[in-house]
């Protein structure tokens, strides 16, 4: 795959949501400053820094969808999660890739948009973003962090990886009005590999260095939103169904 350009203005903007300043850093130092354009037949593409927390995320997505401070405007707007999580499944180690099939948390579960496509932008290499191990399932939603027999306990519910942030800010997409949503997240801990253990750092750095090659997958993902009736998959959503979900 080619690597796609920026969304320009367009049918809709894409926003892209993430908690940490380190990772709103590794985000812009690969190409995406607030509003970048770039590139025909898309849309403004804004990187959002809501904050730790399911709360803060809430009200951060609340405010860029309803026309506040930072706001990216309008029903059509697509919203990707981001950031680092922690893998929940054996196996799995720092600087894998995890997309959300659903996100999960005690208010609900939300179904994610254009898996497929987003797995297999990911999954090619390029010679700036080697092949990574791409994980694909639901993603849930802590408010806290999640250590040892805890993790092992949310893993035995089916999920593969734990944040803070996803499923709220997915959530308060979607209550907002139809629109492609999905999360992708960068495994920094593991459970062969938790971050209170030795080699953390070089974890962290691996984690770090993914984040910076994700934005051409999520540029190609939102532009094939764009594509006539708004499908994904092949799956256009119906009126009253806040994504689709798509069996893999």
């Amino acid at each position: 795959m080619s690597a796609d350009p920026a969304p320009e203005p367009g049918d809709g903007p894409l926003l892209i949501a993430c908690a940490l300043g380190i990772e709103r850093f590794a985000l812009r130092g690969a190409g995406l400053g607030a509003g970048l354009r770039a590139g025909p037949g898309a849309g403004r593409a804004t990187v959002l820094r809501t904050g730790m927390g399911p709360q803060s995320a809430e009200r951060a997505v609340t405010r860029a969808l309803t026309g506040g401070a930072g706001a990216s405007g309008g029903r059509r707007t697509a919203v990707i999660a981001t950031g680092f999580c922690a893998g929940l499944a054996p196996g799995m180690h720092p600087g894998d890739l995890v997309v959300a099939d659903e996100t999960r948390d005690p208010a609900g579960r939300t179904a994610c948009t254009g898996i497929r496509i987003l797995a297999d932008a990911l999954s090619h290499p390029s010679h700036d973003a080697p092949r990574r191990a791409v994980h694909i399932g639901p993603v849930v939603g802590s408010d806290h962090v999640v250590r040892g027999t805890e993790r092992a306990a949310l893993h035995r519910t089916g999920a593969i990886a734990v944040d803070m942030e996803s499923a709220a800010t997915l959530r308060t997409a979607v209550s907002h009005g139809v629109r492609p949503v999905a999360a992708v997240r960068v495994v920094v801990d593991a459970p062969e590999h938790e971050l209170v253990r030795i080699g953390t750092l070089r974890g962290g750095i691996s984690a770090f260095r993914v984040l910076r090659t994700v934005l051409p997958a999520f540029f190609h993902w939102y532009r094939s939103s764009l594509l006539p009736g708004g499908e994904l998959d092949g799956h256009a959503a119906p009126p009253d169904h806040p994504g689709r979900d798509v069996s893999l």
